[in-house]
């Protein structure tokens, strides 16, 4: 045999694809494991297509998950997340991914590593890169995840059963500190930004500094080379502020703005009245297509710290906001509704002061998941 098989299961998990393995199914973690899973997703490829692989070229579509049993007391797995890149032989553990977290519980039921519960399930489950826990709620028919509801979500065509996601204390995730620099506001390469580290790190940027208004297309980011040469200088510098290793997939960065009428790339048109802060991502390089749910998590808490960017953005001046707007804010509660490319994400989150400093309790985010195939990956 010229190839060797490699059982694995093929899912989507929100907005995101992810080739989800069995731990005893790999190698363990080193080098060997990951030359499985770049030769699986078809990385590096200077193409940047992954054709001779299961990736799709970005990032949100070269992921892996590997789970196994657990080490956290009361969890039901442990799930490793694995961002592959696309052109070079790179494979990041720094953070997590909060798409490819909504795999996790449906994955742990249909294996039997967690007894179904018909209605829902509760799965706990301990993501190890960031040492947190995620309560997975999913919906669950004929002792299977469920598929079929009534949920629609932003970037993804139809509708499926919704998984809720309780992201358990995020904050440090990936520096120990919800504010890494000790501040809600720091000046890098000549320009304010706000660091929080809420599930996973992000750097904010107001849009306007940039000279852009954060309705723009992913394809018209990308394509202002200048654009994405000075944010990932800034990006870089700010990881080094938050005392963070060199890595491409995290800090994320992403630029903010009030909200503001927009366009989705379905063509759907949004009010300034529905959503409250308009927001663009990049990862790994280029515009996310809709935005990277661990960002938009960190977003949410974000909201909820006065002095950041992203608290400015959707508390911008109520005289800049129409009567409808207004109303909208003085109802709006605990959740934020993050305008992004593909449409309007809502989110939870709850943070409360503890000791002095502001505590990020939990985010709650919803998703949409689903088994794509099975069977086994072929490893040259």
């Amino acid at each position: 045999m010229t190839q060797k098989k490699i059982r694995a299961v093929y899912m989507r998990g929100g907005t995101s694809r992810c080739l989800v393995f069995h731990a005893r199914d790999l190698p363990a973690p080193g080098a060997a494991r990951d030359a499985v899973l770049l030769a699986t997703l078809g990385s590096p490829d200077p193409y940047g297509r992954q054709l001779d692989g299961l990736g799709g070229g970005i990032s949100s579509l070269s992921k892996a998950c590997i789970i196994g049993p657990p080490t956290l007391p009361g969890a039901d797995v442990d799930y490793t997340f694995a961002q592959v890149e696309v052109k070079k032989a790179s494979v990041d553990y720094a953070g997590n991914c909060g798409n490819c977290s909504s795999s996790v519980g449906p994955f742990a039921i249909d294996e039997g590593l967690v007894p179904a519960r018909e209605g829902e399930t509760l799965v706990r489950i301990h993501n190890t890169n960031t040492k947190k826990l995620i309560v997975a709620h999913v919906p669950v028919e004929d002792g299977e995840a469920a598929t079929r509801g009534d949920f629609e979500l932003a970037g993804v065509a139809g509708r499926g059963a919704r998984i809720a996601l309780d992201f358990v204390d995020p904050g440090g995730a990936g520096t120990g500190r919800l504010l890494p620099t000790g501040r809600a506001r720091d000046i890098i390469a000549g320009l304010e930004v706000s660091c929080v580290d809420a599930t996973n790190p992000v750097v904010f940027v107001r849009a306007r500094d940039l000279g852009l208004t954060g309705a723009e297309t992913p394809s018209a980011v990308d394509a202002d080379h200048d654009l994405c040469a000075r944010l990932e200088t800034i990006r870089v510098e700010a990881a080094a502020r938050m005392g963070m290793a060199e890595s491409a997939a995290v800090p994320k960065i992403a630029f903010v703005a009030p909200p503001r009428e927009s366009i989705a790339l379905d063509g759907t048109r949004y009010g300034a009245t529905e959503h409250d802060v308009l927001a663009r991502a990049i990862s790994l390089g280029n515009c996310h297509r809709a935005f990277p749910l661990t960002a938009a998590m960190c977003l949410a808490v974000a909201a909820r710290l006065e002095g950041t960017l992203v608290h400015e953005a959707v508390n911008a001046p109520l005289e800049q906001a129409s009567h409808e707007a207004r109303r909208a804010r003085a109802t709006r509660g605990d959740g934020v509704r993050l305008g992004h490319p593909s449409g309007v994400l809502p989110l939870d989150a709850a943070v409360s002061p503890r000791d002095g400093e502001p505590w990020a309790e939990r985010v709650t985010v919803y998703r949409t998941a689903r088994r794509l195939m099975e069977g086994w990956v072929r490893v040259p």
